[in-house]
């Protein structure tokens, strides 16, 4: 093998974008004074190793803030960072409290090796400390009569400022919160509690409460819009269950006829009018058959009493029973 293919594969393990093993978020983000909590997953295989996590781009020139064989170091002097191994859930977790704004930049989480031929395994994140103002939720809907809720964050420095919630564009709206902390009215209820949260409930919610509004803390404001949608009424909701029932009630009804007078089936109903036919036509054969004998002895009838005329013979009374006896005139 060459000697700077020999090199590339020592040097690949080393390369942040080629490492596996270990996983966690590529980015994070949280207000500060707030605390962050960052999970590191790793393989199985690695349970019994030492993980550590620090600052810093590179893993040759990061900053250890903690480490699992070294719970108190002097980066935790003031208890901000703490590091928690699970080996069964395979993840270790690392806590940082009370997070400032120079506390922003890029984090390894690492699994120790401990060779210098072999690399730790390592995850990068990045986090960001946001200052100022952030919204929990920018974009809120409700139907009409409701109530919506919108969570405003601040940082601490920002705690004993003045806080207001206005509608964009028209300074008048601005409700501003009281020594206490606090606003209520009919409409609108603001909570501060003190600690980096603004909670904003807006009451009974009207077509007209539809828009934009911005929160405020000291000079950091953020941006929130409301979205009222359509309640269909009680009587189009009356109108719509009737109009159900009315159609099931139909459908019952015409399943009680469809029972109680079925309807022949079509091959059943040929069978019936095939049947139907021939019995008519045996019928008038028949009686066609019975008018023609009748016929033919009514002529032979004629026939015989022509006859008698002519020979000058008498029928005797047994003609009215059908028989006919002739007898001749004596001379």
């Amino acid at each position: 093998m060459k000697p700077v293919n020999q090199f590339l594969l020592w040097l690949l393990p080393w390369i942040p974008g080629t490492l596996s093993g270990l996983t966690t978020q590529a980015e994070l983000r949280v207000m500060e004074g707030n605390s962050l909590i960052v999970p590191c997953l790793y393989e199985p295989q690695y349970a019994s190793y030492v993980k550590y996590w620090c600052k810093g781009k590179t893993r040759e020139f990061c900053t250890s803030l903690a480490r699992t064989d070294d719970p108190i170091t002097h980066s935790q002097s003031d208890n901000r960072v703490s590091i928690f191994d699970d080996p069964i859930q395979q993840v270790f977790t690392v806590t940082v409290k009370n997070l400032k704004e120079e506390d922003s930049g890029w984090y390894i989480c690492c699994v120790e090796l401990g060779g210098f031929w072999q690399a730790d395994v390592c995850a990068f994140t990045y986090v960001t400390v946001i200052s100022g103002m952030s919204v929990v939720n920018g974009r809120l809907s409700e139907e009409e009569g409701r109530s919506v809720t919108v969570q405003c964050l601040y940082s601490p420095r920002y705690r004993e400022s003045e806080k207001m919630w206005c509608r964009s564009g028209d300074w008048s709206s601005c409700l501003v919160t009281g020594n206490e902390g606090t606003y209520d009215d009919a409409s609108v209820a603001i909570n501060d509690d003190r600690t980096g949260t603004l909670t904003i409930t807006i009451k009974k919610l009207k077509r007209g409460d539809m828009g934009w509004y911005w929160c405020s803390a000291g000079q950091e404001k953020i941006p929130v819009h409301v979205q009222v949608l359509h309640r269909p009424s009680t009587a189009t909701l009356s109108g719509n269950a009737a109009a159900v029932t009315v159609t099931t009630q139909a459908a019952a009804n015409q399943s009680v006829t469809d029972v109680a007078d079925p309807k022949p089936k079509t091959k059943d109903s040929w069978k019936s009018r095939i049947f139907t036919v021939e019995s008519v036509t045996c019928a008038s054969f028949i009686l066609l058959v019975a008018l023609a004998i009748l016929a033919s002895r009514m002529w032979k009838r004629k026939q015989f009493q022509k006859l008698r005329q002519t020979m000058g013979m008498k029928p005797t009374h047994m003609e009215d029973c059908g028989i006919v006896v002739v007898t001749s005139k004596k001379s």
